[in-house]
């Protein structure tokens, strides 16, 4: 296993509708740690990975009442996504397809694998089925006929299938989640998978569907008649993007264990319970890291596409900025808990944290060096206690970041950058530059604007994970020896 790596996951987004906040988020959030590793690491260290989950019954309804194929419909979907990942700067460096040939037949070599080790086997099933989440459920399960999950109702259905073992490594995951305290986060989300482990016994999942009911999907290497489970087939994606199995069926990658698989909390339970026992059949290592976000909620209902209630990430960026969009997400919510969207939240952060205190800095001190140097950056000059005092907060304030986002603080990491650009606009109301002009106080005065001049310089380069565009365009204003003013970053929102 290689050391100098970083590897990150999305989930796989469902193409049965168009992408909404809820991708945005995690995919925001894996784009920031991926260009934060970049730079630790450099370019060809890093591996972002993210794309589509194409299978399933909700795809093929989805197509047939588009009057589509499946394929086509998925086509059109994927672009949707491609497109709004380009426009909010995702920096992926592959996007997989489940409907990829390489990921098809990587499926089919697992199914392979599995079944020759015994931990595949045929049974007739008789159980009550939610055709949205794709889903078997027990009666004590749906009790009232309707889906635990989505509320919709359930139907009985009997047939025989393929099921995978998952009850037999139940004790097994039990201990490596106990021992491995980094494996699930944040730790409310490992105590909810361990609980939930402790009171139940596992079932062997359902890992097939009957042509007959469903063809759209990977066939089963070893029965015709069957395709597979949409969550068996997405879920391997994860390993069949950046290695592949010999002929002995030994798995080897580069990239492989993912150093943080980032997902939703709602598909906790197939990437903390299904995905390691998958994982642990094939013989391969386990991700380090599967971090479980919150949700975005509008009032008191989860944003959702069955609800209808889903806010386009595309209509905010346009509305707002991309990186206005970008920062609200990753500093209005701590990452891990579920967090209230509205678009007077987006205004209130702008107008504080971006018009009133990053703006404002860059704007004014680009102002006074136009003012008292003619555009060109003054040379450093003798310090003053305070000075010494900023100076020491520039020094710290990349090893501060770094320390918040290995634990996926994405928040704190901001209060840390805008903390220095604080007690910069506080040195100013407190210094009166312009003062020290009237006074002729020339050493003073070279001092603070040099100073605020590297405050800025270093602002700009530890935000451009988070704020891409926006570090930037500082960097444009502020060059190695003289400045090129352009418009204020973030003209206040009258409102």
């Amino acid at each position: 296993m290689e050391k100098n790596k970083f590897y990150i996951t999305t989930p796989l987004y469902y193409v049965n509708a168009s992408p909404h906040i809820g991708h945005s988020y995690t995919t925001i959030a894996a784009d920031c740690l991926s260009r934060f590793m970049r730079a630790q690491l450099g370019k060809d260290n890093v591996f972002f990975l993210t794309g589509t989950d194409e299978h399933g019954q909700k795809v093929q309804k989805a197509a047939d009442a588009g009057g589509m194929s499946p394929q086509e419909f998925a086509d059109q979907t994927v672009s949707h996504f491609k497109s709004l990942w380009e426009k909010l700067g995702i920096s992926y460096d592959y996007f997989i397809r489940t409907t990829d040939k390489k990921h098809v037949d990587f499926v089919s070599r697992v199914l392979e694998i599995v079944y020759e080790k015994g931990d595949i086997y045929e049974d007739e099933y008789e159980g009550l089925y939610c055709t949205p989440c794709e889903a078997f459920w027990t009666k004590m399960q749906a009790g009232d006929s309707l889906c635990p999950d989505c509320k919709r109702p359930v139907e009985l259905i009997k047939e025989k299938n393929y099921f995978f073992k998952l009850a037999k490594y139940q004790d097994w995951l039990i201990d490596h989640i106990k021992k491995n305290p980094e494996f699930i986060k944040p730790e409310i989300r490992r105590n909810e998978v361990l609980s939930f482990l402790s009171l139940n016994k596992l079932d062997d999942l359902c890992i097939s569907r009957p042509k007959e009911r469903l063809g759209w999907g990977i066939p089963l290497p070893f029965s015709s008649g069957h395709v597979t489970y949409v969550w068996f087939d997405a879920l391997v994606n994860y390993i069949s993007a950046v290695g592949d199995f010999n002929n002995k069926g030994e798995y080897s990658s580069r990239w492989w264990p993912a150093d943080v698989q980032l997902i939703g909390k709602d598909i906790l339970r197939q990437h903390a319970v299904y995905w390691p026992i998958m994982l642990k059949a094939l013989g391969v290592e386990l991700p380090k890291t599967i971090f479980a976000h919150g949700w975005w909620m509008l009032g008191d209902s989860k944003m959702s596409k069955s609800r209808g209630n889903v806010v386009n990430p595309l209509d905010m960026a346009e509305k707002y900025g991309i990186d206005t969009y970008r920062y609200f997400l990753l500093r209005d919510v701590p990452f891990g808990l579920d967090g209230n969207f509205s678009e007077e939240a987006i205004i209130k952060r702008y107008n504080s944290d971006l018009a009133n205190d990053l703006g404002n800095l860059v704007y004014r001190t680009l102002t006074m060096i136009e003012k008292y140097y003619q555009g060109k950056i003054p040379e450093p000059g003798p310090r003053d206690e305070k000075t010494k005092e900023i100076y020491n907060k520039i020094a710290s304030l990349p090893e501060k970041i770094k320390i918040a986002l290995a634990d996926y603080n994405f928040g704190l990491a901001l209060e840390e950058i805008w903390a220095l650009i604080n007690l910069a606009n506080k040195h100013v109301e407190e210094t009166k530059p312009w003062n020290l002009a009237k006074e002729n106080r020339a050493g003073e005065l070279q001092s603070f604007i040099r100073l605020l001049a590297d405050v800025i310089k270093k602002v700009s380069e530890v935000l451009y994970p988070f704020m891409p565009d926006t570090a930037e365009a500082i960097k444009a204003q502020f060059g190695e020896t003289e400045i090129k003013k352009g418009k204020p970053l973030f003209p206040r929102i009258e409102t």
